[in-house]
């Protein structure tokens, strides 16, 4: 039996992405709300499909028809993560008993790889040659003058100011006088990014102006007049802006690859731990359960257990690290995508791949908007460590990540487990920094920074009014939002006006003889918080009761 058509429904397929990287099932969507499997069922029956063959007898037989398309349909978008290479490679790649690369390039580019291929043709893992390099290694500042403000600035006194340039935008703009130095410091905030500089006194005749100190800053600075901020809490606001980037925190990916494994799925579909690889996840940091665990948790549920049961932290240099590891998150056995694993790693910047045999790692590998970097570490036998097992490193990221420290050692061989983590946990650090100077990420954090500059200069602005007395300008609370410290909306004079308000009505209701008691007027809020603290001795039972009732039928009356 036909199903009748819909002349308003307009079908479309919408491919989903979860967390930056390719998603689940392709969902279907139409004009009206029915259900996804209606929707196939009426494309089935429709006019364009009555040129092939559907067997719809029986309810029970359409349903497997459904279930097959939607089935090939998920094959499909599967295909389209593979990584593509010649099928000779792969026979190649596991047949060839020589020792093979750690990473192999992309077949469409657009990746670098450190040491490169050629670099690594006369370098046997049984050298026992060593290059030298630091047993310490130096972890780069994400913004360098992000705690200029905090550290030059808040202990001393200084002035800031705002302004809007037709060009530039917002501008605010930080001056304190050294005196103990002869020396001006300044500050100038703009979209794109913040300039610092110190100028001696002696190159002025007096004191310059703000305009003049911007513009020593920056030439394109066109404002002739810079508004004085006035309000207390300014630093704490400019401070939050400047330190936005500057976070102690990181997280990293961790992917299990054994040998023969050559795709995303098959790495991804790992759900049993060796002990090398156990080995090498005690070397990154410590194991940690998740429940009810109070440090930073890197997005993993310390709750539900709905992100496994437990995971690797490390603490490195006062910086937090938390690990996605790919074994150690949900395994769905009717997902051959996993994307309970890859909602994690594929929202990670930086990944590290622990390889277990002679595959190699393909750059692009692993489908993600986020993933620019990965670390991959391979573990190999020495002949002359007898029975111990050494560590070989190679990194590759995208071409637009700028390069980053500290250098791999010549050979990229590590047998001291407690250098291997010194050098893998600032790599790491310094690879997510790096790869937030690439171009996708460059331009995020432009927009977001271009937002929290308007949202301080906006707030800047309006508190340093309501300080002065104007009548006319109101606070907008919700850019309270750019530090998140609580603090009551419409400024000193509409509080004052409500505190005096609740007083005058509190008298009123409760009368003289009762205005020294004070319970009644609080009982609403302590019924509400579900607490007490009611004084025995002073009133009795029945006269809180009535005096709450009186106070809420004041309140009902005023409201009306």
């Amino acid at each position: 039996m036909k199903r009748e058509k819909r002349d308003d429904m307009s079908f479309s397929k919408k491919r989903s992405f979860t967390f930056g990287a390719y998603g689940g099932v392709d969902r279907f969507t139409c004009a009206d709300e029915t259900r996804p499997e209606d929707n196939m069922l009426d494309i089935l029956d429709s006019p364009e499909s009555e040129n092939k063959t559907f067997l719809s007898t029986s309810g029970s037989h359409r349903d497997t028809e459904l279930f097959e398309i939607i089935e090939k349909l998920q094959g499909s978008r599967i295909d389209e993560q593979r990584c593509e290479f010649p099928l000779p490679l792969k026979s190649q790649l596991l047949t060839n008993g020589r020792e093979l690369p750690l990473i192999l390039p992309s077949k469409l580019g657009g990746y670098w790889i450190d040491p490169p291929l050629e670099s690594l043709r006369d370098v046997s893992p049984t050298t026992s040659h060593r290059g030298l390099y630091p047993e310490t290694f130096d972890i780069m500042e994400r913004d360098a003058e992000a705690k200029v403000y905090h550290e030059f600035f808040r202990s001393r006194y200084h002035h800031s100011f705002t302004a809007a340039d037709p060009s530039l935008g917002p501008l605010v703009l930080s001056v304190c006088l050294e005196e103990e130095e002869n020396k001006l410091r300044v500050i100038l905030r703009m979209r794109e990014c913040s300039l610092h500089g110190v100028f001696s006194i002696s190159l002025f005749p007096s004191i310059p102006s703000a305009v003049e100190l911007a513009k020593l800053l920056c030439d394109r600075v066109t404002v002739s007049k810079f508004d004085v901020v006035s309000y207390l809490k300014a630093p704490e606001l400019i401070t939050t802006f400047d330190e936005h980037r500057v976070s102690p925190n990181f997280k990293f990916g961790v992917l299990y690859q054994r040998d023969g494994q050559l795709t995303e799925e098959d790495i991804l579909g790992n759900n049993q731990e060796s002990q090398e690889f156990k080995d090498f996840l005690s070397v990154l940091g410590g194991t940690v359960q998740l429940h009810g665990f109070t440090g930073f948790r890197g997005g993993l549920d310390v709750c539900h257990g709905q992100t496994g049961t437990e995971a690797i932290f490390t603490s490195f240099h006062g910086r937090d690290i938390m690990f996605h590891v790919s074994t150690k998150l949900p395994f769905t056995e009717s997902d051959p995508q996993q994307l309970q694993r890859k909602r994690h790693i594929g929202n990670d910047i930086v990944a590290v791949v622990f390889q277990e045999g002679q595959t190699p790692f393909f750059s692009d590998l692993v489908k993600s908007h986020f993933l620019h970097c990965f670390l991959v570490v391979r573990r190999i036998q020495r002949e002359e460590d007898g029975e111990g097992a050494a560590y070989q490193v190679c990194v590759t990221a995208r071409e637009d990540v700028p390069p980053f420290g500290p250098v791999l050692p010549d050979p990229p061989i590590f047998t001291d487990h407690l250098q291997l983590r010194e050098f893998l946990l600032t790599k790491l650090i310094n690879a997510e920094i790096s790869c937030c100077k690439a171009q996708q990420f460059r331009r995020l954090e432009l927009r977001t920074r271009s937002s929290l500059l308007d949202n301080l200069k906006a707030e800047l602005t309006n508190r340093s009014q309501v300080m002065m007395g104007d009548p006319l300008q109101s606070v907008v609370s919700s850019s309270e939002g750019v530090r998140g410290v609580p603090e009551g909306s419409g400024g000193f004079i509409e509080n004052f006006k409500r505190a005096i308000r609740v007083r005058s009505h509190s008298f009123e209701t409760l009368g003289g003889p009762r205005k020294t008691v004070g319970s009644p007027l609080q009982k609403p809020k302590i019924e509400k918080d579900g607490e007490s603290d009611k004084a025995p001795g002073l009133v009795s039972a029945s006269s809180e009761l009535s005096g709450a009732a009186e106070l809420k039928n004041q309140t009902n009356q005023e409201e009306t």
